[in-house]
Order: structure tokens, then sequence, then C-alpha cells
């Protein structure tokens, strides 16, 4: 019978645990950059720097003059890249959210734009509230409502009629046709949960520190029909959660903004889904039929080409 999982249940030796779980992550990544052209020394660059860097931050009272045989000793990095490395790091700037982004979260959140339903009001462009006007002009004055509203438009996140004027909101919240923008999506959401699973990873194995919550449910054996009610459940879901959410982060977000120094901390929260079908089954090659020559034994089959069994996936 298949089931449904949730990974809160689920424990794991860690012999080859570290090996599995980089590969696991490792593997898209290099989609992604052989997607986007980008070559192997460039990751590889990427990658250099990002141990030169984790390693310097995790031996913070080191003087110069032992840094880089630290460094060098820790990462296996040779002293001339440490010294290169090091030299050249910068700390990336934080990117804040888009205006355009903002948009979408009240009007995703805001009562005053939601239906009796809980769903977003289809609005006029113009005029008094509700209309998309005015909606702009709650998240900022600095930015005329219809650059705002043609952003929208081009990211896909909104649709306007142009025999009504009215504006609709677009279901899905992923915007397309702007591969800048996706991939700092991409680098702020995966990045951020990584950040989240690996403290968890390392405070567990010390003991202390409070747990990030990262936590997912996973199935097999799942029909089309029934992948059809997990994604819109999943967009209901995470619909009820920003309602719910948003409207009183925002008034502690205003008290906090009142402290002497404001806070620094910041926070994300995030959720996904995946799904994939499984490969096309593939016809295992048939073993030679005559005995070995040099041995005389029997046949055996080429190697790694085992029977296909059902199995169930676990992660």
């Amino acid at each position: 019978m298949k089931q449904a999982v949730s990974n809160d249940v689920l424990t794991e030796r860690p012999d080859d645990a570290l090996h599995d779980a980089l590969q696991a992550i490792v593997r898209p990544l290099a989609r992604l950059a052989v997607g986007h052209g980008l070559s192997f020394a460039a990751a590889e660059e990427i990658m250099k720097r990002a141990f030169v860097e984790c390693a310097a931050d995790a031996h913070p009272g080191l003087p110069p003059h032992r840094k880089v045989s630290r460094i060098s000793t820790v990462t296996g990095i040779n002293r001339r890249e440490v010294t290169r490395l090091t030299r050249a790091r910068a700390a990336p700037s934080p990117r804040r959210p888009s205006v355009a982004s903002e948009l979408y979260a009240r009007w995703l959140t805001d009562a005053a734009y939601r239906d009796r339903r809980g769903r977003p009001k289809v609005l006029r462009r113009q005029g008094p509230a509700p209309s998309f006007e005015t909606l702009a002009q709650a998240v900022t004055r600095d930015v005329h409502p219809r650059s705002l509203l043609d952003e929208l438009l081009r990211l896909r996140l909104a649709t306007l009629d142009p025999a009504t004027d009215r504006v609709t909101l677009a279901a899905d919240a992923t915007p397309r046709g702007d591969a800048a923008r996706l991939l700092g999506f991409l680098g702020d959401n995966v990045g951020d949960h990584l950040q989240a699973a690996v403290g968890n990873v390392l405070a567990g194995g010390e003991g202390g520190g409070d747990p990030h919550f990262d936590q997912a449910m996973f199935a097999d054996g799942v029909s089309d029909e029934t992948m059809s009610w997990l994604r819109q459940s999943v967009r209901e879901r995470w619909g009820k959660l920003l309602a719910g959410m948003v409207p009183e982060l925002e008034k502690r977000l205003d008290e906090d903004a009142r402290h002497a120094p404001p806070p620094a901390r910041r926070w994300r929260l995030g959720l996904y889904s995946y799904d994939e079908s499984p490969p096309p089954a593939t016809v295992a090659e048939a073993p030679v039929e005559t005995p070995d020559e040099a041995s005389g034994t029997a046949p055996r089959a080429a190697p790694g080409k085992k029977n296909l069994r059902d199995r169930k996936t676990r992660s």
C-alpha cells in the first residue's frame, strides 16, 4: 500500500549521508549551470571561493599571518589560491524585495482587496478604493501605479482586460519571462532553505541552538488526478497562510521599527512542491550466450543491467 510520509519521522545513519546529501544538492546545481552555459571552471571558482570564505568564518580569531595556512589546511586549497581569494573577498549586499513583489503580497493579504471567500478581488485600474491605483499607492508613492502595473504584466503576475479596464491577479505567483528575477528567487529561497537545514545539522551534532523549522511530506504512487489535487491544495493553503500571517507581521514590523537601534535580524518562510514522473523503462541488454573464452566459465550479465523492480522511494 502506498503511503504519504513526513520527514520528521525518519532517521538515517550518518555513514555515507554527507556524500549522498551533497550529491543530491550538487546535481540540480550542475543542471542549472549546464542549462545556462556556465563552464565547470567558472562553477569551480564559485565553489572554491565559498570554501575559503566559510573556512575563514569558522576561524575568526586567527591573526592574518596564520589564517592563510589554517584555511589551506582545512580546505585543501593551496596557499597562493587562498591568498588570492581572501584578498578579493567582498560581502554580498542583501537584496530587498522588489516593489512589485510587495504589491503582489499586499493584494493577496489585505482584507480590503479580498472578497468574502478570501480571494484577491478583480480591481478597477483607476478610481477610489478598492482599485489597483489605490493599492499601488498604499505600497509606494515613489513609483507611478501604471509603471507598477506594467511590471506585473511583464512578469505575468497579473492580467489587464482592456474592455473593462480591470486588473486580475494571476493564480501562479512565479514570475515568468524574467530570468534574472527567477535566479534571484532561486538564490534567496533555496539559499536560505539550505542555510536552515545545514544549521540544523551542525547544531544537532553539537546539541545546541534552536532548530530552524524544516519539514516535508512526500508520497509515491501518485495518479494524475491526485497530483492535480495536490497542486491546487498547496496553492490554496499557501494563500491562507499568507492571509493569516502577513497583516499581523506588518503590524509587528511597524512596532519593531520604533526600537532604537532598529532590530537587524531577518526571516524567511518558504513552501515548495516538486513532482516528477519516472524515467521511461529501458530494455536490459541480453547476456552473451557463449562461455567466456579465457576462463571457460558460464556467461555473466553485463554490469549494471539488473532487473527492474517496483520500489518505494524514501528521502
